[in-house]
């Protein structure tokens, strides 16, 4: 059996060799399927990754309590978040008096997102965003500091003139190589001290985690108040296993301090770190069907293009085919000899078509969405399959035409 088909393999690739344009052109037709298929879902794969790991880097035992909900809307579809009354400073930090619970709180609230920061003659894009927190948020979401160090209790209270910079405000302020720790910037109107430096989150899925300053709590509510201010409430808890209760215990402390009556729906929303992760990894089920049947209309006219030039194949080859049958192939010999070289044109070009999709997906991933490298061996195996399917539907009714030629005729064929 295994010498049978290497013997129609080396058959199909002697075939392949004398047509060699036509081949080429339907193995890159069907290169082109594959890629459009596997480069998009690994693209997808890629950001899938991205989106979990920005989110997770939050921490997986965080939660959050704010005044609206987590959602993502597309269009016109979809329902809108409801948004409700903002949380105040006051009942965000009584939360954390009566949250009795081992689990760290901390409160924090957004000054601006489109912030320029400046030092001596240089300066940030006006894309920097500068929240105010406790010095428990550095834990609770997630960051980590490369030098220096954290607000002190008594600088978040008076609200001091200091600042921790992300990667990217400090690389964008500091190009010669300069020690920024200590040093002075400024921030809209204020003057304020470097006292930390955060360690690189990237800003992958356009989650913006380098462009970041953070100021004391009272600095930002002294400096950058606004109407309707409004501050969220960040829970990391010790471990996994009492995170529902820790959840369940601070949903009824702060349905106390919001004075929500027994029976009533909650006018707040405490959310898991990862929950808008997975709102996001769900819209992309409806892209990954999308560029799927797209795929799959390229690989379908692929398939009608190979099945026709297999046919031009048999009539060019019809002499071939009685002289075949002449010295003693049978009809499944010829059967399967053209079946083969289907199959065989159809893998060249899904291997061409995988090594393309794993460079343009990654690439589009890493560059322009700001992914992770992914090697998508299930999408790969899954292209080699459909590359055997599209081999079996193309060149199964040229094989068999070929195989019911009267040998007589064949010969005779001009």
């Amino acid at each position: 059996m295994a010498s049978f088909v290497k013997e129609n393999i080396k058959i199909s690739l002697g075939a392949i060799r004398a047509q060699l344009l036509r081949t080429v052109i339907t193995a890159l037709i069907i290169a082109i399927g594959i890629m459009s298929l596997v480069g998009t879902l690994t693209a997808i794969d890629s950001l899938k990754s991205s989106i979990s790991t920005s989110f997770t880097s939050m921490g997986a035992n965080t939660f959050t309590i704010r005044n609206r909900e987590m959602s993502i809307r597309i269009g016109e579809n979809g329902r809108k978040a409801k948004r409700f009354r903002s949380i105040t400073y006051e009942e965000a930090i009584d939360f954390t008096r009566k949250y009795d619970f081992p689990a760290i709180p901390s409160v924090s609230t957004r000054a601006t997102g489109a912030s320029t920061m400046r030092y001596e003659s240089k300066k940030t894009n006006p894309n920097i965003q500068v929240i105010g927190c406790d010095e428990n948020y550095l834990a609770t979401a997630g960051y980590e500091l490369e030098r220096g160090r954290n607000f002190s209790a008594s600088e978040v209270q008076y609200g001091n003139h200091v600042v921790m910079l992300g990667k990217d405000v400090i690389n964008a302020l500091f190009t010669e190589k300069e020690e920024p720790l200590e040093k002075i910037i400024t921030i809209g109107s204020g003057k304020y001290k470097i006292i930390g430096i955060l360690k690189s989150k990237g800003n992958s899925a356009g989650m913006g985690g380098d462009k970041l300053g953070i100021l004391p709590l009272n600095n930002v509510r002294q400096y950058f108040p606004r109407p309707d201010m409004t501050y969220t409430i960040s829970v990391l808890v010790k471990s996994q296993p009492i995170m529902d209760m820790a959840v369940n215990e601070a949903e009824g402390v702060f349905r106390t301090i919001r004075k929500v009556h027994l029976g009533e729906e909650n006018n707040f929303e405490v959310a898991k770190s990862d929950v808008l992760a997975n709102m996001v990894i769900g819209l992309t089920t409806k892209i990954t069907a999308g560029a799927t049947f797209i795929a799959i209309i390229t690989l379908l006219g692929a398939a009608i293009g190979l099945m026709n030039i297999m046919l031009v194949s048999v009539t060019e080859r019809t002499r071939e085919i009685g002289i075949r049958k002449a010295v003693g192939a049978t009809h499944k010999n010829i059967r399967n000899q053209f079946l083969m070289e289907a199959i065989v044109i159809c893998q060249l070009g899904g291997i061409l078509g995988i090594i393309l999709a794993i460079v343009v997906g990654n690439l589009f991933a890493v560059f322009l969405l700001k992914g992770d490298f992914v090697m998508p061996w299930l999408w790969a195996l899954l292209g080699v399959s459909i590359c055997m399917v599209v081999g079996l539907f193309s060149g199964l009714y040229p094989a068999i035409k070929a195989s019911r030629l009267n040998p007589i005729d064949a010969l005779r064929f001009e």
